[in-house]
């Protein structure tokens, strides 16, 4: 008979507070050092890139960049990022996940002191990898160990919207502090701000995170082949769409990567279907729970990462909005993401886990949707559509991966929350590919003109219809396959018959 997570059903004792470990926090109160930690971690990945971006033409003229060397500072820390968070998300479970985390936090701040020494866009390149590789050994493993600080899934999905709200709070006000900042002080400062928030992270994860127990981790032998393969599938995976939106389909080096990332594909799975101790066991990823969590995800960064983009060159080159205006039509999706996480608790207490993710990864397409068929007729709608997407982005990116993590055995938590990240990550870059080749298809001459024709302004709408539907439909396919996984697995839990008592 299939267990209750098997089934996609959360296990009858896990609010149980005559099954709660004795050791468990019961409220958030109880573990505020540890979440601390946690929020601290998350802060750092959600704040960095935001407030990098508003100093890279400082950036480019004080270290006299190109533009390919500027595009490889953001760029190189997430291709490390991406590329690197399955590996060592397989290695917490096997070492320690409290033990990787506080080696990335460690690895953080020398890399943040290290800005203070750089002068070269070599250099900061060479940064920016270490710190993408600090944040694939921590950020998953503040998704991990949160869900593992409780036995209660009510306070997992608090204990994660927290943290999430702490990231998307770094995120909100990342572009604002960033330039409050380089108009006293030099850029350095910005990616100096990371050693006192590696610092506080690591005090508080070490006073308040216990030891992981030897039962709760496995010590299969690491796959090196298939973390190869796996790093490489990845990082290829984020490489191309860049590359398709830089380069253009005419090119053959997009197309390239395209294939070698497939072809790396191919042969992880072959892998990991003949290792004796894989990498990423195949089986528990079709388990119901992770895969409806992770298609619900992928969904969510797919429609995310599309809609954001239309919506800012929209914004700014159609409606020749300055960027601070533009800054100020975003706002309801900024005030929706950090003020939406009081809504998330009280929402998956009244429809349940399983529903709360599917209906909000609905919402994301939905506004998607939305955005696509009436964006071109005025603000209010594109607002809508922002709204939509924010609420339903919200709550999964909260509930879907606690779902994957339930679905897991307790000694594959962190490879879990390593997966719903990489999901999104590759997703989102799929998203900006594939709205950006259809705009390069559609449009007719250089995007960044200052003023278009009214020619280009119907191809450009013309282009977002499209692009904006196309996302929508393979977004939608997600959800609907991710609810049909849930769906079967319950109704055949339904049908098997019980042993007698």
């Amino acid at each position: 008979m299939n267990t209750p997570h098997e089934t996609g059903t959360a296990p009858a004792a896990a609010d149980s507070p005559a099954m709660r470990s004795p050791g468990s926090p019961r409220s958030l109160r109880e573990a505020w050092v540890a979440l601390a930690g946690l929020s601290a971690v998350f802060l750092f990945e959600m704040l960095d890139n935001s407030i990098l971006n508003v100093a890279l033409p400082t950036i480019g003229r004080e270290l006299h960049a190109s533009t390919i060397a500027l595009q490889w500072v953001t760029g190189v820390y997430a291709v490390t990022f991406g590329g690197l968070m399955l590996v060592f998300g397989a290695i917490a479970d096997r070492f320690g996940r409290r033990r990787i985390m506080l080696i990335g936090l460690a690895l953080l701040g020398v890399a943040g002191l290290a800005t203070a020494f750089v002068d070269t866009p070599a250099q900061l390149i060479a940064v920016r990898a270490v710190m993408g590789v600090a944040a694939a050994m921590t950020t998953p493993g503040s998704m991990a160990l949160a869900f593992r600080l409780f036995d209660e899934d009510s306070l997992r999905v608090r204990a994660t919207t927290l943290i999430s709200t702490v990231g998307l709070v770094g995120l909100a006000i990342g572009p604002t502090t960033g330039g409050f900042v380089l108009a006293v002080a030099p850029w350095q400062v910005l990616l100096l701000v990371n050693v006192p928030i590696a610092l506080l992270a690591a005090i508080c994860v070490r006073t308040g995170v216990a030891e992981d127990e030897a039962a709760d981790l496995h010590r299969d032998p690491v796959d090196i082949l298939g973390a190869v393969l796996g790093t490489a599938t990845i990082a290829l995976a984020l490489v191309a769409p860049t590359l398709f939106v830089n380069e253009g389909t005419a090119s053959g080096v997009p197309w390239a990567a395209a294939v070698a990332a497939l072809v790396a594909a191919i042969l992880f799975v072959l892998r990991e279907r003949s290792a004796r101790y894989p990498l990423l066991d195949l089986e528990l990823v079709a388990r119901p729970l992770v895969s409806s969590g992770l298609a619900y995800k992928a969904a969510a960064g797919l429609a995310t990462a599309g809609l954001g983009y239309m919506v800012t060159l929209q914004l700014q080159l159609d409606w020749g909005w300055t960027p601070a205006l533009a800054a100020v039509g975003l706002l309801p999706q900024v005030v929706v993401l950090v003020a939406g996480g009081a809504f998330v608790g009280p929402f998956v207490k009244r429809v349940g886990l399983d529903r709360a993710a599917w209906l909000s990864a609905t919402a994301v397409v939905f506004g998607l949707a939305v955005y696509a068929l009436l964006g071109r007729f005025g603000y209010v709608w594109v607002a809508i559509a922002l709204v939509l997407v924010a609420a339903g982005m919200r709550v999964v990116g909260v509930v879907a991966g606690v779902n994957v993590l339930r679905g897991l055995p307790k000694n594959r938590t962190t490879i879990g929350a390593a997966l719903t990240d990489t999901a999104t990550e590759v997703t989102s870059g799929v998203g900006i590919a594939v709205t950006g080749t259809i705009l390069a298809a559609l449009f007719t001459g250089d995007i960044a003109t200052a003023h278009w024709s009214a020619r280009q302004s119907a191809q450009f709408q013309e282009a977002v219809t499209i692009a904006g539907l196309t996302l929508t439909v393979v977004a939608a396919t997600l959800v609907g396959w991710g609810l049909l996984r849930t769906r079967g697995a319950a109704e055949g839990s339904a049908d098997t018959p019980r042993p007698a008592s």
